[in-house]
Parts: C-alpha cells; structure tokens; sequence
C-alpha cells in the first residue's frame, strides 16, 4: 500500500507538480511578463458574464483601452453577442477550458477536449479560433507543454484576490497601484460564477480598475492586448542584445583577428570582406568530385573562412538562423568570382585540387558549384559540431517562439564539408575575364565603325570638294 502511495505521489509530481512550478518560476514555455517601456497587459479571467462584462467592456472604452479576455466555454455558450462585442471593439479573446476545472484532475485528452470545445465557441461567434491559453488557476500539467507549439500559454504577473468580495475596492486598488508598471500582466476577474469566487466581486474590481486607468493614462501609460505585448517584448528581445553577447562576441572577433595573423590567412578583396582563406595539405579520406577529379591526403586545397564579423551582422538582423544562412549564401555567391580572380593570381594556389571549408551554411551551396559531404566521425567531427554550434548560438537571435521549427530543420544545420573543383572556381574567374573581353571587343568594334563612318564621310566631303 506504501508502495502505491508512492507511486501515485511520483506520478502526480511528474505529471503536474514540477512542470506547474517550473513555469511559474522560470517563465519555461509560458508568457508572464513583458519587456517594454509603458505597455500594460490587463486580463481577465473567468468570463463572460451577462452583467459583469458588458460594463468592463463599457469601461475600457471609455479609456480608449485594449484587453484579453480568457473565457470559459460553458460560460461563453449562449452569450456569443458578448465575445462578437469584444472583437469588434478590439479585444484578444483567450481560452480557459470549458469547465473551470484543474488540469492536473483530468488526463490530457480530457484537457484538448475542453479546449478544442471552447476554442469551437470562440470561432463560431468570432469566425476565428484563438491562439491563447490560460489554464485554470495557471495550473499546467506536463502534457499542456506539449500544446503550447500552436497555443501560447499565458500566465501573469500581478494577481490581487479581487474574486473575493472582503477584499474590497479600496485595498484592492491600493493592491493594484503598486503594480503600475511597464510589462505587467495583470490577472483579473470579470466574473463570480467560479468556484472560490463571490458572485459580486467584480463590482469592487471596477471600481478599483477605473483608478487604475485614469492614473495609469496619467502617467502615459498605454494598455494593450497580450498580442501586442508579445510582439513588444520578442522585438525587443532581437534588439537589445545582453552586455553579456556583446561582449562574447567581441572577444570571438578579438579571437579571430589572432586566429589570421598565427595562420596567415589572406583576404578576399580590399574591405567588406566575404572570405579569408589559405592554401594547405588535405589531411581527410579521399573524396572524388562529380567532374572527375580525386582529392587525397597530401593535395593542396584552398581553406576557406567566411568572416566572422559579417557575419554576426547578418545573423543579428535575420529573424531565425536559415533567415541568416540564406543572406549568407547570396553573399557568398557575389564574392566567388573575387575568390577566383585572386586565386588565379596567387602563385600559391597555382596547383589547388579544390576549394575546401566546413560549414553548418551549407543548403543551397550546391547551386553554387559547392559538392556536399558529411564530415567522416570522428574527434574532428564532434568537436567541430561543437565549436560551430556555439558560434551560431553567439552571433544569431532566436527567438523562443521559432524553437520548435528550428528543430525541424535540425539537419540542415547540422556541418557539411563543402569541396568545389579547381576548374569550378576558375570558371568564375574565366566568366569575369570573358565579359571584360567581350567590352573590349564591343568597345573596338564600335570605335571601327566610328572611324568607318568617319573615313566614309571625309571621302564624301572630298568628292564635293573637287566638283565644286
């Protein structure tokens, strides 16, 4: 029986406990706060109610304010009049389940069916579903992270007790003026048909919110949707990069400067480089290349390295990281020819077998001439994994909200070696030159005509001199 006992009592833990208490502490998977300068999230919970929310919703237009509203299903059921007035007048509707029931007391079908049921509610009267999610009593149980890839759970930062009636209107709205505050997600209640709740309750809560909106304009303050303050926040997440990253990244660039000068790269052009690169021995398996050719251990390649300061200037500006390898690859593909007329001009490369580097920014590189490989396992292998994950976790932004379609891309990100032939690299250069023979020859040409046409003209004059 001891046994059972525990059972259970590690089960729940599991199942309800740790991931209710790691949300609330952390914020893991969960909104509760954001990052803005005079932003105020005001929600409400528990709604609608037939008096109740009619007169909330009379308020926050009178103040020119926006507000999200987490429903119950069962609540909203033949009350859809209210849910079409708060999306005509601007509102973020949410979902609160259809019963205002636990989540940790029912199994997780049992919670995909409260909220699909809910969610059915909601696109019947508005003609669309909500994205939004806060369970009862901010309670989560392991299963509801596995939701929160289409629903953002939303949780809060400031709760008051303002669905209990003895709190009144005057402590309550001492409660609320000391989260005044830019980025708070207030929690309130426009209805006291809950368990726990006073029926009257919100009436005090009214009251102390009109106080709080007028004090609130005063002070420039604006109230938004959860939507907005979600967008505020992940805007300003990409833009304000920590001291910590800046700092991180200045010392890789620091890193990579000494990196040149012990290995002697060269640059690829006079400023805004693209490319550093070397001319070295091969030291993996043999590979052959499609055009015939074999490279092995011993043959001297062109190592090449993107620049790293480039960049972590476009991994800083593109929203995801193949966002930033595809900006990278175009940079890429204008410097090739660069690449090629130097090479032909550098009596080091003179006898290169190919154009070698490793990269994670390797989709679309076969267009460019580039032959795609799996690096062969081993230490060389892991440890470049490592050093190349870090680096892109350093110079890019990933927002919180793209995790789960980085991990779909997973492999596309995973480092490639990339080989491109010797005469694929001189086609670039042979490419530039033939154009600049093709102007100079359009260039003769057109000064022959000219000359032609002059000759023809003076022969002209000639003949009308001698007549007259």
């Amino acid at each position: 029986m001891v046994n059972l006992f525990l059972w259970i009592l590690y089960l729940a833990t599991l199942y309800a406990f740790l991931p209710g208490l790691i949300s609330r502490t952390f914020g893991y998977r969960v909104f509760k706060r954001g990052r803005v300068d005079k932003e105020i999230a005001l929600t409400f919970d528990d709604g609608p109610d037939s008096v109740y929310t009619p007169l909330l919703l009379d308020l926050l237009a009178r103040h020119k304010a926006k507000a999200t509203f987490f429903v119950v299903g069962s609540h909203a059921l033949g009350q859809e009049d209210i849910l079409v007035r708060m999306k005509a007048e601007g509102h973020v509707i949410g979902i609160h389940n259809y019963v205002h029931k636990s989540n940790w007391l029912m199994r997780p079908r049992a919670v995909q069916r409260q909220i699909e049921a809910t969610n059915d509610i909601i696109e019947k009267a508005t003609g669309k579903r909500s994205i939004y999610y806060r369970p009862p009593w901010g309670i989560v149980n392991v299963f509801d992270f596995a939701k929160a890839g289409y629903l953002h759970i939303i949780l809060w930062s400031a709760m008051f007790s303002d669905w209990k009636r003895s709190v009144g209107s005057e402590k309550l709205k001492k409660r609320m003026m000391k989260r005044l505050k830019p980025g708070e997600v207030l929690l309130l209640h426009d209805c006291g048909r809950t368990f726990g709740a006073d029926p009257e309750a919100p009436e005090n809560m009214l009251i102390a919110l009109e106080s709080y909106l007028e004090e609130g304009s005063k002070l420039g303050y604006r109230f938004v949707g959860i939507d907005e303050m979600i967008k505020l926040t992940e805007t300003a997440r990409v833009l304000h990069t920590s001291i910590w990253k800046k700092s991180l990244i200045s010392l890789w660039l620091m890193w990579e400067k000494a990196y040149h000068v012990m290995f002697r790269l060269k640059q690829v052009g006079e400023s805004a480089p693209t490319f550093y690169y070397r001319v070295t021995k091969y030291n993996g398996e043999p590979i052959d290349l499609e055009e015939g050719s074999r490279v092995v251990k011993g043959d001297h390649v062109a190592e090449l390295h993107l620049d790293n300061k480039m960049l972590s200037g476009i991994a800083m500006q593109a929203k995801t990281p193949l966002a930033a390898g595809i900006k990278m690859l175009r940079e890429i593909e204008h410097a090739l020819p660069q690449l090629a007329d130097q090479l032909a001009e550098d009596s080091e490369a003179k006898d290169i077998k190919a154009v070698y580097g490793v990269t994670m920014i390797h989709r679309g590189a076969d267009r460019l001439g580039f032959e795609i490989f799996h690096l062969p396992e081993g230490w060389f292998a892991r440890s470049t994994r490592v050093y190349l994950k870090i680096l892109m976790s350093v110079l890019t932004n990933k927002p919180r909200t793209l995790k789960k379609k980085q991990s779909q891309n997973r492999e596309a990100f995973s480092p490639r070696m990339l080989l491109m032939p010797a005469s694929t690299i001189r086609r670039y250069a042979t490419s530039k030159l033939t154009m600049l023979q093709e102007d100079t020859e359009r260039l003769s040409n057109a000064v022959e005509r000219t000359i032609g046409a002059a000759t023809d003209d003076a022969a002209q004059l000639g003949t009308k001199t001698t007549a007259i």
